[in-house]
């Protein structure tokens, strides 16, 4: 399994899995049948990114540190339905989705050459960190009561899909939409995940963009410095 999913761009899986979980969301949020289908999935997402971590600078340890706890809450709090286990498991899968962002942006800068897979993992990790501030916006929306303003149902509290459309409109600086933060913890996420979407268009594709320039010009690795 391992050779395999080294040999056939590990990013790629993770980026579908990815997708794949973010359609079933779609169809089923609000519907408590599906759950085992959803656990199972995110279940997939968590080892797609602890895999993709194994394979990129970062400490392995720490990933699974953060996604065996986060994956026990997450079945525990779809068990009892209890706010607070869903609520701390948002908290680990948040700092491993940040994690996993944080170390596929350094395997994609660590050399001069841009593989398939980085390619992959440019998208991937553009989704982790969408993923990772959506989970820290529905940890402040669990701590932190009324922190959003929703104009499509005023007085309800988001639904994760909801908070998921949040960070990608907020992430690709698209806009906020019909959501509007109003807390000062989630106004500060808000802002901080502006600046991310801006430095990762800036820093990271930028310099896959140059490489790739680079590579087909034939210059020498480096060069471009």
């Amino acid at each position: 399994m391992q050779r395999f999913l080294a040999g056939h761009n590990p990013s790629a899986f993770l980026l579908a899995a990815q997708f794949l979980q973010l359609l079933l969301y779609t169809l089923f949020e609000g519907n408590h049948g599906p759950r085992a289908l959803l656990s199972g999935v995110g279940a997939l997402v968590l080892v797609m990114v602890v895999w993709v971590v194994v394979r990129s600078p970062g400490t392995n340890w720490i990933a699974w540190a953060l996604a065996v706890p986060a994956f026990l809450l997450s079945v525990l709090s779809a068990i009892f339905a209890d706010p607070a286990l869903v609520a701390w498991s948002a908290v680990l899968e948040s700092i491993l989705y940040f994690y996993a962002a944080g170390s596929l942006i350094a395997y994609m800068l660590e050399d001069f050459t841009v593989t398939t897979d980085e390619l992959f993992a440019a998208g991937a990790t553009f989704t982790l960190l969408a993923w990772g501030f959506a989970y820290a916006y529905l940890v402040c929306q669990a701590w932190v009561p009324d922190s959003f303003v929703n104009g499509g149902h005023p007085g309800q509290p988001l639904t994760f899909i909801e908070l998921l459309f949040l960070s990608f409109t907020n992430l690709s600086a698209t806009g906020l939409g019909d959501i509007l933060p109003i807390s000062a913890p989630v106004r500060m996420l808000a802002i901080l995940e502006q600046f991310c979407g801006v430095g990762y268009v800036a820093v990271v594709v930028s310099h896959l963009i140059g490489m790739t320039l680079n590579n087909l010009s034939g210059k020498p690795k480096g060069s471009a410095r």
